[in-house]
């Protein structure tokens, strides 16, 4: 790090990665204790970083200084806790999301794409039981808590705390501009779990499994007039002035892989949701640029259902809802 150049790049790729209304120099100088003069010469590259200094960097960054300097272009870091039922809180879980929508609107542009193999878990937010029900099955059958279908009702109390977190991520997510891309499949991971707990009688009721499938076909129909806007908005809102892009799009072909890519200024950030609840991330400039050159291809090979496509755009949705309705039909 003894060269000017080099250590110029590290603090570049360090104030790519940071919200646009955070001082760089006051960053450094708080994180190393120093000077904010000392701080801007280090930035400069007048004054070379120490390896302590550059450890805790990297540390608290999440830098790879291997892959920020291609010295090993086949390894890629990632980074994100992985969930257990002794760390998991659904008020912790639902902030970490809270966290990361607000550091998306930090930025002057942004921009979020999703190609979803499953339902992304911002729609399911303002319609109530059909939260509750994705809560109870990430911690039954996710997280291998001893539930039982009781424990539902008990959720189900949880409105107040849990619908204030829900609508603040609502708001959140509505003044992300985002692009998603959705094939025939992409609702039938969360139909078969409806369906595999109204089967196994976990439900407390008919009653409760008709509600979230219900509830379930009110998010379709949200979706799909967003789509034809080519805005966000909540439920039971209108298009403003000041709503967001949302594009979607409709790829026949494609099975997603629940990859979420957000550009971020001239940044780009990687998100991977694995194991159901998990979410792994990366700044890494190969890997993030690979996605989205991919991402674009698929888009190419996409039909979008915004603002255009009207007769494409009801079949599609149609066809989700005949899912739902066969069965809401059999209950």
């Amino acid at each position: 790090m003894d060269q000017p150049g080099v250590q110029q790049i590290f603090f570049q790729h360090v104030k790519s990665n940071l919200a646009s209304h955070i001082s760089l120099v006051d960053e450094i100088a708080d994180l190393l204790h120093i000077s904010n003069d000392s701080a801007y010469r280090r930035i400069r590259g007048e004054k070379p970083l120490s390896f302590e200094e550059l450890k805790k960097l990297c540390a608290h960054y999440r830098i790879s200084l291997d892959q920020l300097f291609h010295l090993n272009n086949n390894s890629f870091l990632f980074n994100g806790p992985l969930i257990s039922k002794d760390n998991f809180g659904i008020e912790m879980y639902l902030q970490h999301l809270l966290d990361q929508l607000n550091f998306f609107n930090s930025f002057e542009r942004r921009e979020l794409y999703y190609i979803s193999k499953d339902l992304f878990i911002f729609h399911c937010f303002g319609f109530h039981e059909l939260t509750v029900f994705k809560i109870f099955f990430w911690m039954k059958s996710i997280i291998q808590y001893p539930m039982d279908g009781k424990d539902l009702m008990v959720l189900d109390s949880l409105r107040e705390n849990v619908f204030k977190m829900t609508t603040k991520l609502i708001e959140a997510y509505n003044r992300v501009p985002s692009l998603e891309i959705w094939n025939d499949d992409s609702l039938n991971a969360t139909i078969r779990q409806i369906d595999y707990y109204r089967q196994s009688r976990v439900f407390p009721s008919d009653q409760y499994a008709l509600n979230v499938y219900r509830n379930l076909m009110e998010m379709i129909d949200h979706i799909e007039k967003q789509a034809e806007a080519g805005c966000k908005f909540s439920v039971n809102g209108k298009p403003t002035s000041a709503s967001t892009s949302y594009k979607f799009y409709v790829n026949d072909f494609l099975l997603g892989d629940n990859c979420n890519l957000a550009i971020l200024n001239d940044a780009k950030v990687v998100y991977i949701n694995h194991s159901v609840l998990n979410i792994i991330m990366t700044r890494d400039p190969v890997f993030t640029d690979y996605i989205y050159q991919h991402t674009r291809n698929i888009i190419r090979k996409s039909t979008l259902m915004s603002y255009v496509g009207e007769k494409d755009r009801k079949k599609f949705f149609n066809g989700l809802r005949e899912k739902i309705e066969s069965r809401i039909k059999a209950v």
